[in-house]
């Protein structure tokens, strides 16, 4: 039986042009299902989750899931966002694909965890191991292996998995297996039992369910930051991916650089770069 510590290194020479590989049909074809049932989803109509409280959102700050819960005005999400989350759900099943031809064991996949009423649904459990597979851009891919995901986690990823693993394999660690949707780099980035026990997700839900009771949203979970020298304010980053930024920043412009999207919140120098509006529902 193999152990998750050399699923990267498996997965690598699979490849190896030296050696050759002949996949198993049965794993073809189970794979080859899980792609026309992530297309079904992906292409389906989108309608908002009815509770804002889900294993992925635990991590995030609170007056975002309080907004999630009762504000009408949400950023859209565009088509090409979409689109980059469904071949993020190509990527997860491909590696998954790849991690069984390996040889490794790979186990309940896309099960529902529930919590409290909270439900979240793992990707798999690897060699015993439960993981969270993530493809991530080459900046994100670094926070990953540098161990920053630790202490700057935006999206919650912490939290999440911590849950998941604190259910299902309890004092044990749990996993993050990376792919650099660039360079097509893999890592296994691993998750301390220490961590996962400090981020059990009982306490954070009870405390979630308190703060969606109330009638007014928490305190700003970030102020505005200098933007460089120029005079002008822009949102911090935790902010910028937020969808309620319209909400905590009414008078919030959108300027579009060569590098994406800049919120800036206070203008002394106006940008000389397009301004876009409508990316709100009130808009």
């Amino acid at each position: 039986m193999k152990d998750v510590s050399t699923l990267i290194k498996d997965i690598y020479d699979l490849f190896d042009p030296d050696k050759g590989h002949t996949p198993n049909e049965e794993n073809l074809d189970r794979f080859c299902q899980t792609l026309k049932d992530v297309l079904r989803v992906r292409l389906a109509e989108r309608r908002p989750p009815d509770n804002p409280l889900r294993f992925s959102s635990l991590g995030r700050q609170d007056r975002q899931i309080y907004l999630d819960h009762h504000s009408k005005v949400k950023e859209k999400l565009t088509s090409k966002t979409y689109f980059k989350f469904l071949y993020g759900d190509v990527i997860e099943a491909l590696f998954l694909f790849l991690a069984v031809e390996a040889g490794h064991t790979v186990e309940r996949t896309q099960e529902e965890i529930e919590v409290d009423g909270v439900k979240g649904h793992i990707d798999a459990v690897i060699d015993g191991v439960v993981c969270d597979v993530k493809s991530a851009s080459p900046f994100g891919y670094k926070k990953f292996v540098k161990g920053e995901v630790f202490s700057n986690d935006p999206f919650g990823y912490v939290a999440q998995l911590s849950g998941y693993a604190s259910v299902l394999t309890p004092g044990k660690a749990a996993a993050w297996p990376v792919m650099d949707k660039v360079s097509a780099d893999l890592s296994l980035v691993m998750l301390p039992s220490s961590i996962i026990e400090d981020n059990r997700p009982e306490p954070r839900i009870a405390h979630l369910k308190e703060v969606l009771e109330k009638t007014e949203p928490p305190p700003l979970c970030h102020e505005p930051v200098p933007d460089g020298k120029s005079g002008n304010m822009r949102l911090d980053t935790g902010c910028s991916y937020c969808g309620h930024k319209k909400t905590c920043f009414p008078d919030m412009r959108t300027f579009i650089y060569s590098t994406g999207p800049r919120y800036l919140t206070k203008v002394v120098n106006e940008p000389n770069v397009p301004e876009i509006e409508g990316l709100f529902d009130d808009e």
